[in-house]
């Protein structure tokens, strides 16, 4: 019997120092290496292409990687990712030669996006970044194209890139569940336009990748099959705003009691272009706004998501930045608009509210800005228009907080 027992502690000794060789590997090297392809292709730039570009590179690239202090693609923290995952910053993708992507070539990008594998170094990318394995060719060659145009966004700028901090269990799923992509074999083609369903599902799962956040967890989603992914388009995923407070995702799904069964096409147009809900809430950060879509890619959207089968689950509730005990009215009131859920308890949080306060010195303009930022920003701001959604009477205590963070910040 006692040899039995000397065996098993020596079995279970070498299973532990086994499983301890194996994660000191993952946590010492990181993110796995792979062989990189070299890919030839050149992408012509048109002025179609390039607006096609920012169009898409304004939803999906300037949430990560635009810098609320250099307002270029400069990279920045990723707040809103779970701390599961660890600490981590997007890259500099501006066209500074070494410290963007000013040197990288054209095939270069298309194998980084498309595999998800760093052409230069071999190294995969982070889980976090996304990898366009369903998106067309035509659109892809759009947003390089973007990204090598002249736009102010991406000029070259001298900003170093901040190492990210990824946990083990990113380390750990990047070799284990999120693997890099192939890079295809043919040609991607676009969608048929003139079927709503169709483009609905390209743009929702092949463009935009609703599904990873609405889904059940990041976990648990298939990026393979996106339909496999556990509680599809139902939510729940833990997201976290800019103040690292718990926002889950929504359900999304037709079910009546708790997913949009009961909105109307018109409801889910004004929503996605609003930031507003058909009860006049407002969607947090880390949802935006898709006011750059047309009326018609949003109802193609819509009838997609109406094909989904209806799950139902109710939506949790997201956590919410409590005032102090000392807080100000105009303090309270920028909690209770969900203007903290953006720009942060510190103003420094999706864009930088800091510098309004030097900005705009005359209080009736930075009134006008909140309520009407289309005609300060344009009208593809992601600023929700405040105008009849906000009391008047709150306006200038928010404005009053609004330059005591200036104020605060030495702004």
């Amino acid at each position: 019997m006692k040899k039995t027992f000397r065996w098993i502690g020596i079995i279970l000794g070498v299973i532990v120092i086994a499983a301890a060789s194996i994660a000191a590997y993952i946590h010492f090297t990181g993110f796995p290496s792979y062989d990189v392809q070299t890919i030839t292709a050149k992408v012509e730039s048109t002025p179609f292409r390039v607006e096609r570009g920012r169009t898409l590179a304004m939803m999906l690239c300037v949430e990560c990687h635009r810098n609320a202090e250099t307002q270029l693609l400069t990279g920045t923290q990723l707040k809103d990712l779970p701390e599961e995952f660890g600490v981590a910053y997007s890259r500099n993708i501006t066209q500074h030669p070494t410290k963007g992507i000013g040197n990288w070539t054209d095939g270069e990008l298309l194998w980084l996006l498309r595999t998800g594998i760093h052409p230069k170094t071999g190294k995969y990318l982070p889980p976090w970044m996304p990898k366009f394995i369903r998106m067309s060719d035509e659109d892809l060659h759009s947003i390089i194209a973007f990204l090598r145009s002249d736009d102010p966004l991406v000029k070259p700028a001298d900003v170093d890139n901040i190492e990210s901090q990824p946990s083990f269990l990113a380390k750990f799923l990047a070799r284990v569940a999120f693997k890099p992509f192939e890079y295809p074999s043919a040609p991607i083609a676009p969608p048929d336009t003139n079927n709503p369903i169709e483009h609905g599902k390209y743009l929702a799962n092949g463009v935009f990748d609703c599904y990873a956040c609405h889904s059940g967890d990041f976990k648990t989603m298939n990026v393979f099959s996106p339909e496999l992914s556990g509680d599809y388009y139902a939510g729940g995923n833990k997201m976290l705003d800019v103040n690292r407070m718990l926002v889950p995702s929504v359900n999304i799904t037709p079910d009546k009691e708790t997913g949009i069964g009961n909105w109307t096409e018109q409801d889910f147009i004004n929503a996605m272009k609003t930031g507003f809900r058909p009860d006049e809430s407002l969607m947090r950060y880390p949802m935006g706004r898709f006011h750059r879509l047309t009326d018609t890619e949003i109802r193609h959207i819509y009838a997609f998501l109406r094909t989904v089968p209806p799950i139902k689950k109710a939506n949790m509730k997201a956590e919410n930045v409590q005032p102090s005990s000392s807080a100000t009215l105009g303090e309270k009131q920028y909690i209770q608009y969900g203007c903290v859920g953006c720009h942060g308890t510190t103003g420094l949080g999706y864009a930088d509210l800091q510098k309004a306060h030097k900005k705009y010195p005359s209080d009736s303009v930075l009134a006008d800005v909140i309520l009407h930022p289309k005609i300060y920003f344009g009208p593809l701001t992601t600023m929700p228009t405040w105008e009849g959604r906000i009391n008047p009477n709150h306006v200038p205590n928010i404005v009053a907080h609004v330059r005591e963070l200036g104020k605060k910040s030495g702004q």
